[in-house]
C-alpha cells in the first residue's frame, strides 16, 4: 500500500480520492477519431453506465499542471481500466496507452485491451487476453466486467484469511472496495486498522483509503 511518484520515486504524502465504481478509458483522444474508435467507445460507455459504473478519461478533469501526474493519479483512484486500440492509431498513441496499461497493471487494477478486428498487440502483450470488436464484443467485454465483479468477492475473502498480515488485509479490502463501492469494506478494513500497529508509511496510505 505504500504509492510512489513515477517522478522522482518517493513515497506519494498527499492525499488520493478514491473513485468507486470507475472505468479509466485509454486511447486516442485528441485529433480526427475514426468512425470505429467512436463506436468502440460508445458500446463500451452504453456497458459501463448499465453497471453504474462511472466513465473517465485524460480529459475528465483539467488540472493546469503535469499531464502525466493528473493521468497517474486518475489511475490511482479508479479500480477499472479499458484500452482502446485502432489499426488507424500512430505508434506514439499506442504506446501512450500500453505505458498507461503498464501503470495499471504495476498498482493492482483490473485493466482490458480492446482492439480494431485489424489491430495488432505489441510482442511483450501477445500472450494478454484482449476483446475483439466484432459481433460478440458487448458479450465479452461483460464477461470482462462480470469477472471483475468475482475478483472483488475473492478480495473480500482474502482479506479474511490474512489476520497475520494486516496492510495486506486492508490493501484487499480497498480493491474489492474500488470496485464495488460497498462502505461496509471501509468499516472492516478501519476494524483491523484499530487492532494493529504500523509503522509510519503504511500508516499514512491506510488512513488515506480509510478517510475515502
Amino acid at each position: 500500500m505504500i504509492i510512489y511518484s513515477p517522478h522522482d520515486g518517493q513515497v506519494l504524502t498527499d492525499r488520493i480520492k478514491y473513485n468507486p465504481r470507475s472505468c479509466f478509458i485509454m486511447t486516442q483522444l485528441g485529433g480526427n477519431t475514426s468512425a470505429t474508435l467512436k463506436k468502440i467507445r460508445g458500446k463500451i460507455k452504453t456497458q459501463l453506465i448499465k453497471r453504474d459504473i462511472e466513465v473517465i478519461d485524460a480529459n475528465s478533469r483539467i488540472t493546469g499542471g503535469d499531464i502525466l501526474t493528473k493521468i497517474w493519479r486518475q489511475i490511482l483512484e479508479v479500480p477499472i481500466g479499458v484500452a482502446i486500440i485502432t489499426s488507424d492509431m500512430s505508434t506514439s498513441t499506442i504506446a501512450n496507452i500500453f505505458y498507461e496499461i503498464g501503470l495499471l497493471d504495476s498498482l493492482g487494477k483490473e485493466s482490458i485491451v480492446v482492439k480494431g478486428n485489424s489491430c495488432k498487440i505489441p510482442s511483450d502483450f501477445i500472450r494478454t487476453e484482449y476483446v475483439l470488436h466484432d459481433k460478440d464484443f458487448s458479450k465479452n467485454f461483460n464477461k470482462f466486467l462480470d469477472t471483475t465483479f468475482e475478483q472483488a468477492e475473492y478480495y473480500e475473502q482474502m482479506s479474511e484469511l490474512l489476520d497475520a498480515d494486516p496492510v495486506l488485509s486492508i490493501d484487499y479490502l480497498r480493491r474489492a472496495y474500488l470496485i464495488t463501492g460497498d462502505k461496509n469494506l471501509i468499516k472492516k478494513a478501519k476494524k483491523i486498522y484499530k487492532q494493529n500497529e504500523f509503522d509510519n508509511q503504511p500508516r499514512f496510505t491506510i488512513q488515506n483509503f480509510l478517510g475515502s
